[in-house]
């Protein structure tokens, strides 16, 4: 459907401009009269001219979840307060930059034509996944969206507090992986040829080391550009193969056999299906119908499809908490605190006590396995340092030895 940029004037004499969906120009008018606007100019505009020029869209600001947390928090707050949803989304539209901008403001056009915000948000799948659009559904139909989304707000920050741990647990190691190759690259281009011809003057055999660490500083100055290309593809190849369903299985599988990522993968799942199944039920959402979504947010696809098999004794036998222990997912605990839920009706306010729970054992686990996994990154750049010393100075140490000194 083609996109019209419109100026207008309001009821009041207020001047409004925006882009709407329509068939042609005088839909487009007839569309903007029936909002109460009087247009005075309609224009066809294409989807690139209304996000901006190719290197505007390249180099724009892209949707992050703290912007996410932002506009529903600012939302619930404006709802509170009484003003109109339509309203609302003008407003915040002013507040945002980049691809946020341009989304809202196609949402308020949804909404002046009569659509739910559900139903626009539902547009943007990459931006407000299916719990985001199911919970504002809820909110929209029971008339409690300022709830809801206060509600949302909460979940979002937790997860992006959860978010920041992780990232926060692996950056070091990512540092120091990418420290000690610099220093090893920096040995081999730079250092080793100067040395190699030094230690050719010696006359003999080298140790073993060092020779290991010549032959190394020669592959990779006779054939740089080789090198640089396989390690490149091997990237590439490894990130293409990682959004296989196949090469996610693997991987997956690759972690549920690692002890301590297992325990942290099978609680992080448990954090999931918990706390969003409970927010889901809690908000209105039917059974069914939020297993179905709370199944798809799990990360690992083997613990994934364990969910989903449950769903399906879920459904058909209607105990919950007896199909979750089936998985070998959820802790003895865990269940005898989602079965109590369900025999005191009260399921919902369970599944979050649950939820809550463990993300506490989660952040915990994060935290420790920086702990753990710091001492053994030291150790593995103290080894690479030094088999590099060792291999420099062997050399040195055996001429040494015939000079006899």
């Amino acid at each position: 459907m083609p996109l019209y940029k419109y100026e207008s004037f309001n009821k009041r004499g207020k001047k409004v401009t925006g882009t709407i969906d329509a068939t042609s120009s005088q839909a487009a008018i007839t569309i903007l009269r029936g909002q109460g606007l009087m247009p005075t100019s309609v224009n066809e505009t294409s989807q690139a001219a209304a996000g901006g020029g190719f290197w505007s869209r390249l180099f724009r600001k892209k949707v992050d979840l703290r912007t996410k947390v932002l506009f529903t928090k600012q939302l619930a707050v404006l709802l509170k307060s009484g003003v109109p949803l339509l309203q609302a989304i003008e407003l915040l539209t002013e507040q945002f930059e980049g691809d946020f901008k341009h989304i809202l403001i196609r949402i308020k056009d949804g909404i002046k034509a009569g659509e739910s915000l559900a139903s626009e948000m539902s547009k943007y799948r990459r931006i407000f996944p299916n719990v985001y659009v199911q919970l504002v559904k809820a909110g929209e139909a029971s008339g409690k969206l300022e709830v809801i989304l206060h509600r949302l707000t909460s979940y979002l920050e937790k997860t992006e507090e959860t978010q920041k741990k992780i990232k926060k647990a692996m950056a070091y190691p990512i540092a120091m992986i990418s420290f000690s190759l610099l220093i090893v690259v920096g040995v081999l281009y730079f250092l080793v040829p100067r040395l190699k011809d030094m230690f050719s003057q010696m006359g003999q055999e080298l140790p073993g080391p060092t020779q290991l660490l010549i032959d190394m500083s020669d592959i990779l100055l006779n054939n740089f550009l080789i090198v640089a290309i396989v390690i490149t593809s091997s990237i590439f190849g490894f990130i293409y193969w990682r959004s296989t369903a196949k090469g996610r299985y693997r991987i997956h599988s690759t972690i549920l056999k690692i002890p301590m990522f297992a325990y942290f993968s099978k609680t992080k799942a448990v954090v999931q299906f918990s706390k969003t199944l409970g927010m889901l039920l809690e908000s209105g959402v039917n059974l069914a119908e939020a297993l179905d979504i709370v199944c798809k947010i799990v990360d690992n696809e083997i613990l994934r499809k364990k969910l989903l098999e449950a769903k399906e004794n879920i459904i058909k036998e209607g105990k919950i908490a007896k199909s979750l222990k089936k998985t070998g997912m959820f802790p003895s605990i865990a269940s005898y605190m989602i079965s109590t839920g369900e025999e005191s009706g009260q399921l919902s306010q369970m599944l979050m006590t649950v939820g809550s729970d463990y993300d506490t054992e989660l952040s915990e686990l994060t935290e420790g396995l920086t702990g753990k996994i710091t001492p053994i990154m030291t150790i593995v750049m103290a080894v690479i340092i030094l088999f590099i010393i060792l291999a420099i100075f062997l050399p040195v140490m055996q001429m040494g030895e015939t000079m006899g000194i």
